[in-house]
């Protein structure tokens, strides 16, 4: 167990889906963490652990004053927005202008300045930003969210996009907030420098992702390809921003083009535990499927 005078965590997205799992096992073992968000009354109460002044990424100064005396920053990604860059690089100035020792953050699979999904460009403009600090740097390179595939199903029962016969190594929350926190919770030089992969056990097609969703469900559930064409026009009724739609329509590109498929060891060697499957995803959270039941 760490020390009672261990350094500062300050956890961003205290209220999301990684960040309040990554504060519930911080606090376990550890006894300074801040927790950061924009809403300060959705934060956790949680033993030892301190709320800081609401702040959202794109305040510098709110910013500085929430991460003020942290030695550790664990940034979850903001959401996808059009200025979404800015924003990260605001929040890693604001973070070198407090102090702060060290930042781990959370990307994305292939993230890389021409990667197919346009969201993924933006980690790699992150990450790049956070190297040039000098700072004591980790990023976990998250694929997508098992959650994901359930929530792109409709309540016709249909997955519709390019993603061909592509795979994913789609890969569950828990087992995110379980690296970052291994990560985090290890002060040595280890992962300093380091990017890691995390993935779920396998990949699979879209195909074999909705033939599992038909057993849990009892239903049929199918993939139904399409064409780059037939993708944004089949998008147009939500009405989104073209930035919006382009990341819907690229992330089944990237898919497609073979850049979700990578599997690694990361999480069974940070965490002792294999990564979940997607059935056994399914059968933890049966609420992910619900609107496929009606």
């Amino acid at each position: 167990m760490p020390p009672s005078r261990s350094p500062l965590v300050a956890v961003t997205g205290a209220t999301g889906q990684i960040g309040r799992r990554v504060s519930h096992r911080l606090t376990a073992e550890y006894s300074a963490l801040r927790l950061l968000g924009r809403d300060t009354s959705r934060l956790p109460n949680l033993p030892g652990a301190v709320k800081a002044p609401a702040a959202s990424y794109g305040d510098a100064t709110a910013m500085r004053r929430a991460l003020d005396g942290a030695h550790t920053l664990f940034l979850v990604s903001a959401h996808e927005s059009a200025d979404r860059v800015r924003e990260h690089r605001t929040a890693v100035d604001a973070a070198v202008a407090a102090g702060v020792e060290r930042i781990v953050y959370v990307s994305f699979l292939g993230a890389a300045p021409d990667a197919t999904f346009t969201f993924g460009r933006d980690h790699w403009h992150t990450e790049n930003h956070i190297r040039a600090t000098g700072l004591r740097h980790t990023f976990l390179r998250d694929s997508f969210y098992l959650a994901a595939l359930p929530a792109m199903t409709g309540t016709d029962g249909v997955i519709r996009g390019p993603g061909g016969d592509g795979l994913v190594s789609a890969v569950a929350h828990e087992d995110i907030a379980d690296a970052a926190a291994s990560v985090l919770l290890d002060e040595g030089d280890e992962h300093d420098g380091v990017t890691y992969d995390i993935t779920g056990s396998r990949a699979f097609s879209l195909a074999e992702a909705t033939a599992e969703l038909s057993r849990v469900t009892g239903r049929g559930i199918t993939y139904v390809p399409e064409t780059r064409e037939e993708a944004y026009a089949s998008r147009t009724r939500y009405d989104a921003e073209d930035w919006e739609v382009a990341g819907w329509v690229t992330s089944y590109e990237a898919i497609a083009a073979g850049e979700m498929a990578t599997v690694s060891d990361a999480v069974p060697s940070l965490t002792g535990h294999p990564a979940k499957t997607f059935a056994e995803f399914l059968k933890e959270h049966p609420t992910s499927y619900r609107h496929l039941l009606g």
